[in-house]
Formats: C-alpha cells, structure tokens, sequence
C-alpha cells in the first residue's frame, strides 16, 4: 500500500510491483464545502436538456477537442481506453449521415417499434426526420473498440465506453452547448461512410451546437430521489 508521507521525489513516483504509481493529491474539502459544492453541481445538472432544434452557428475546432480530451479522462476497464472519438464538421459527410440515419428511422417508426415504443416516445415529439444532423455544426460519432487495433483485449467495453459518454454530455453542458443521443438502429451506416476499422462499432451520436434562438423542449419531470435512490 502507498503510504502517505512526504515524498523527496519532486514526481512523487514510486515503484508498486515493479510498476510505477504517481501520488495522489488533491484538496480535502470540508464538509460544508462538499455540501455545498455536490448541491451546486447538481443543480447546474438538472438545467441539462436534450435539445432537437440547433443553431448553424460555429463553433471552434479547439472547443470539440477540448470536449473529447474531457470525455477521455473517463475511467475504462484495465485503462483500455476502448473508444474512438469522430467529429464531423464536413457538410457532406452531415448529409449522408442524416440521409442514412433517417432511412433506418423511418423503417422504425414504420413498423419495427412496438406500439407501446411509439405511445412512449409522443410526449418527446419525435419522428423519422432528423434535420439536425445537417444542421447542427458537428456530429461526434462515439466509436466502442471491441479490440486495440493489433487485437489487444479489451475489458468491460460497453461500460467503459458508456461512462465516457456521459463524461462527455457533462462537459457538453458545462461548456455552454446542447447535444442529443442519437442513436439510430441499426447504426452500420456509420461505420462504413466514416470508413472505420473492423474492430470498431458505433456506440452513440451526439449532435453538439448552440440552440436556435427560440426552442422549445417536452415539459418532463425527473423521477423523485424515492423512485431513484435507495439508502442501506
């Protein structure tokens, strides 16, 4: 175990089973501080919504890499780091996405979702037209690697590829932009007219701009702490 003391080594490197391990530092808040800092995040958190009506207006190609260096602190399984991170800004790559995209949405809305699926989804508003994904500035393609690119095994993909995700939707909002998930199915298409590698598969895609001026989202509530949250 490492212990605690105060290191000479201006690094703050030690060996650990012949691997080397950095110390940990950070602030230790108090408790009033975690109160009110956990409250605060909380309630920026709860301003989140997905939005369907985007601005064409431009954003900045170091904004998007900063928002993916961001979602890559993620945690993975064994530190794979299974995810490949598309953004999209060329204009014809926007069409042929959304062209294949609403193909296989409105084979879904046209007889493969349930009954139940479609009453579920009215209260959202949504059908098998998707016109943000032209209009919006860019498309983030979130890719999950089964392997590394010389097969090295990955452990717990999904997971980890999902808790990216929503590292990644967090920094979205914190930076001042909307997004969506979207994820058509099957999503195939992605893969071929982004001209990905075998080992990899489309997990999620997220639209990401300014809103336009005036939109409108589904007036939902959250479920309760009671129905969310369980203490033992």
């Amino acid at each position: 175990m490492m212990e605690h003391t105060k290191d000479s080594n201006p690094d703050r490197i030690r060996q650990l089973n012949g691997f080397p391990f950095r110390r940990y530092e950070r602030e230790m808040p108090t408790q009033e501080s975690l109160i009110a800092r956990s409250k605060a995040f909380y309630d920026f958190m709860d301003t989140r919504r997905t939005v369907r009506e985007f601005s064409d207006q431009p954003i900045s190609r170091e904004v998007i890499e900063n928002l993916l260096m961001t979602a890559s602190t993620a945690p993975s399984g064994a530190h794979k780091q299974p995810w490949t991170f598309c953004a999209v800004q060329d204009s014809i790559l926007k069409t042929q996405i959304r062209m294949a995209a609403e193909k296989e949405e409105y084979e879904s809305y046209h007889g493969r979702m349930t009954q139940q699926w479609l009453k579920d989804l009215a209260p959202i508003g949504t059908d098998w037209h998707k016109p943000f994904l032209e209009t919006a500035p860019w498309l983030l393609v979130v890719f999950a690697q089964s392997t590394g690119p010389e097969k090295q095994k990955h452990y717990y993909v999904n997971e980890s590829v999902g808790i990216a995700c929503g590292f990644l939707i967090a920094a979205i909002h914190e930076a001042g932009l909307v997004t969506l998930t979207h994820t058509p199915s099957p999503m195939n298409f992605l893969k071929q007219i982004l001209h990905r590698p075998d080992n990899e598969r489309a997990f999620l895609l997220l639209p990401i701009g300014y809103p336009v001026r005036e939109t409108y989202v589904p007036d939902l509530t959250r479920k309760p702490v009671s129905e969310t949250i369980v203490f033992y």
